[in-house]
């Protein structure tokens, strides 16, 4: 091999080494307390559909995904103030909250709210209900005849349930569908309640990446891929997307 061409390989992959190193680092915030939407695992790593889904969206967008989680009744004004990037936390995308933030399209339908207890007779419009605070589910039960005890994160809800404190959960139903599995004392009470437009990726207002992120969304929608992942992390009676529909037939 001549000097020439040794020459120019070191500098070719000089320049893809350098391209690599200057990709564009994108700060995702979730709350990593919600399965199976974001939690920890065993190895102190943020996991669960929104961190598979958020890493296919960064990887088809050419980005490098950077995960930082955040607590939730904070996690709109650090994403405004720049500490992140995005939010993936099983954040329905409401009216309210698109004055603050801009969306994408939603990468989990509108799906149900439910109640949970450990009393299947819990009084539902009377009693108090447990929700976490700043969510769709709050904003519901304030609304309400019942009486609203907010709580800071999802599993205080339902410890809140379990100690006598609430009566009943009010909260996404796909979160408490393994609590109710798991714990033969809880079970779902009264009926399903849907709620908001599905769950997007929130992002600071003008920011340009929201339309990348959006478009792959799109095309994820079509190819079925969203609906695997969705089956993988919530079950094969999860809802899905129409494929025609999400395809433009």
């Amino acid at each position: 091999m001549t000097a020439r061409l040794l020459t120019t390989l070191a500098v070719t992959g000089a320049l893809l080494a350098g391209a690599a190193a200057a990709q564009e680092v994108v700060r995702m915030g979730t709350e990593g307390a919600y399965p199976p939407y974001n939690f920890i695992n065993d190895a102190g790593q943020v996991d669960g559909y929104e961190r598979e889904l958020g890493d296919l969206l960064c990887e088809r967008a050419g980005l490098t995904c950077e995960w930082v989680t955040n607590e939730w009744d904070s996690i709109i004004p650090n994403l405004t103030s720049a500490n992140y990037d995005t939010i993936m936390a099983g954040m329905s995308i409401t009216p309210e909250r698109e004055e603050v933030v801009d969306f994408t399209q939603n990468y989990i339908p509108p799906a149900a709210s439910a109640f949970a207890s450990t009393n299947p007779d819990a009084d539902l419009e009377g009693g108090v209900i447990a929700a976490q605070v700043n969510t769709i589910q709050a904003a519901h039960i304030a609304a309400s005849g019942a009486t609203l005890l907010e709580f800071a994160t999802p599993d205080e809800t339902i410890a809140a349930v379990r100690n006598g404190e609430a009566d009943a959960v009010f909260a996404d139903k796909d979160f408490l569908v393994a609590i109710v599995d798991e714990d033969p004392n809880m079970s779902f009470v009264g009926e399903d309640v849907p709620l908001g437009g599905g769950v997007g990726m929130a992002l600071r207002e003008g920011d340009p990446r929201r339309e990348t992120f959006d478009a792959i969304l799109g095309e994820l929608k079509a190819d079925g891929t969203l609906n695997e992942l969705i089956v993988k992390w919530f079950g094969e009676d999860a809802t899905v997307y129409d494929l025609d529909e999400a395809s433009g037939n």
